[in-house]
């Protein structure tokens, strides 16, 4: 697990719901329970500043840092595709279509491809990029690289299945499904059935970390898309009872690593 990464989960999981920041001494604390070093988080830390996710705030307890308005919208858009990955909202049969404007800077595009890509959205052809539904986070995306689109609702004209087909590799991301269920029942039962607060915060991080990553894999594929049997179904049940059966030690850890509120 890197720093970088770590840090997203713990401001997304943990310090979101307290306000969004904390001393930098606090997030070192909580990150060496990830066997992660002091100077590996002050890097990552500062490469978030750069990147407009972190910010300095002011803390009567030494350095810290809280998530920046564009920090926000990301992790609450990732925390609602974390905890309801499959069997989500009916869908209306309609997909997101964006147009975007043509750009020639390489690096400005692969920016698009990974931000889009993240929220779902897959390339069609030409300039268009299609999601089963919209991301209200998508806006900001194409406004951070200053690219004109227009946005349509649309139903396809043949079967939906084909076009699923065409866009996303559901037997790769099955395959990823089933790895991933290993993977986690290794996680939980090296935690014990009891674990102690420091034990089950590094569990349960890693168990969302690994399942994070599906982010970047699952577009969150409404069910009526997804064929029988779809094991993302039974990795996100066990995803989600084990999150809440260690949620309670991990919150009271990170509770004694912060200050006390006064």
């Amino acid at each position: 697990m890197n720093a970088r990464a770590a840090l997203f989960d713990l401001y997304g999981d943990h310090l979101r719901p307290r306000g969004g920041a904390a001393p930098i001494a606090s997030v070192i604390q909580l990150m060496a329970a990830l066997d992660i070093a002091a100077p590996a988080v002050r890097t990552a830390v500062s490469r978030m500043v750069r990147q407009g996710w972190l910010t300095s705030v002011d803390s009567a307890h030494g350095a810290a840092y809280g998530l920046t308005d564009r920090g926000r919208r990301r992790l609450d858009e990732a925390a609602g595709r974390i905890y309801a990955r499959v069997g989500g909202e009916d869908w209306d049969g309609r997909w997101s279509v964006l147009v975007l404007a043509p750009t020639t800077e390489r690096s400005r595009r692969e920016r698009l491809q990974r931000g889009l890509t993240y929220l779902g959205y897959r390339w069609l052809n030409g300039q268009t990029w299609v999601a089963p539904r919209r991301s209200v986070e998508a806006e900001s995306v194409l406004a951070a690289e200053g690219v004109r689109y227009d946005e349509f609702a649309a139903s396809y004209g043949g079967q939906d299945a084909a076009l699923v087909d065409r866009l996303y590799d559901l037997d790769g991301l099955a395959a990823a499904y089933r790895a991933w269920l290993d993977l986690a029942r290794d996680l939980v039962g090296a935690a014990g059935a009891e674990p102690d607060q420091r034990t089950a915060f590094a569990a349960r991080s890693r168990l969302v970390h690994e399942w994070r990553k599906f982010l970047f894999r699952d577009p969150g594929l409404p069910p009526a898309l997804l064929p029988a049997r779809w094991p993302g179904t039974e990795a996100a049940a066990y995803f989600t009872a084990e999150a809440d059966r260690l949620l309670p030690a991990a919150t009271a850890f990170v509770d004694c690593c912060l200050p006390r509120r006064s």
